[in-house]
């Protein structure tokens, strides 16, 4: 309008006043529809706003740590009771330290003290749990990788210095009391085997180990696990999985982080190679740090359970 010429001006000025009312009608008209199909193409052709990164993040969370929870291909039994027998661990220091955390539940007693016919299943909420339990599986089993392995290597001074042992407090007597020391279930030498094989790959983000040297509570708990699948007849990949599956909800920032960058080089977290992730290039702390810097971190994290009871 700034460049309309005086005559033009003035026959504008000449228009009936209702004329002009209904110009100004159209023009704003137009204007509006044309903003619309602005705003419209806009909305296609730019970024996603950022309500939408929070339903992708979900999306892949949901892949990672399905909140209903995995299903691991072992039957628990009554081995809290047998742990509780043995002294691994001391049921009212372990009820107490719970109770003061106001999360001592009927499932937590029920794995405790009561006997589990059915597959374990791990959960966003009893992760941490399952760790203590596990780790006072692997703390007390007897095993040669306890016996013979990198725990025992003089160098480091004793197997009793250590996060994995000196950390458990929650036992009756000090914990290498129960060092290798009780047998729960037999393992046959296939099924040792299959064990020291995986226990080898498995690497954990909090420090640089694998499974095989057990020198924290994440370590410790991992070997349980896998001795329980061993005598339970799981087989080699299906163990693989479920060690994955326990890492993630261990570590969740740590596996969503691993499955977004799986996932911009064009791999679903599903079609995942468990050996691959569990192994030193992605699960071990330097191998985690390398792939974490290479990946956008989401604004909201999950954190797991710490390397203490």
């Amino acid at each position: 309008m700034e460049h309309t010429t005086h005559s033009e001006k003035k026959g504008i000025y000449l228009l009936p006043a209702s004329i002009a009312f209904a110009a100004v009608l159209i023009a704003g008209a137009w204007i509006y529809t044309t903003g619309l199909r602005y705003r419209n193409n806009q909305a296609e052709t730019q970024p996603q706003p950022r309500a939408q990164e929070g339903t992708i993040t979900n999306s892949l969370e949901e892949k990672v740590l399905p909140s209903g929870g995995m299903t691991l291909p072992v039957v628990w039994g009554d081995l809290g009771s047998k742990l509780v027998s043995a002294g691994v661990i001391d049921a009212e220091k372990f009820k107490a330290m719970y109770e003061t955390r106001g999360a001592f539940s009927e499932e937590y007693k029920n794995l405790l003290q009561g006997r589990n016919d059915g597959k374990l299943t791990i959960t966003r909420d009893n992760a941490g749990y399952l760790l203590n339990l596990f780790w006072a599986l692997g703390l007390g089993s007897k095993n040669p990788v306890l016996d013979s392995g990198e725990m025992k290597n003089p160098a480091y001074g004793g197997a009793q210095n250590f996060a994995s042992t000196g950390g458990w407090t929650v036992g009756k007597g000090s914990p290498m009391d129960h060092y290798s020391s009780h047998t729960f279930f037999p393992l046959t030498p296939e099924q040792q085997v299959l064990v020291e094989k995986i226990s080898k790959g498995i690497y954990r983000p909090c420090c640089g180990n694998s499974t095989h040297f057990p020198d924290c509570n994440h370590g410790m708990a991992m070997l349980g696990l896998l001795e329980l699948m061993a005598s339970q007849g799981v087989s080699e990949q299906d163990m693989w999985r479920a060690a994955l599956a326990v890492n993630a909800y261990w570590f969740p920032d740590t596996y969503l982080t691993i499955a977004a960058y799986m996932e911009n080089k064009g791999t679903d977290w599903k079609n995942v190679n468990p050996q691959e992730v569990l192994g030193a290039d992605y699960s071990s702390a330097s191998g985690y740090a390398a792939i974490k810097s290479q990946v956008a971190q989401p604004e909201q994290q999950r954190s797991g359970s710490g390397c203490g009871v």
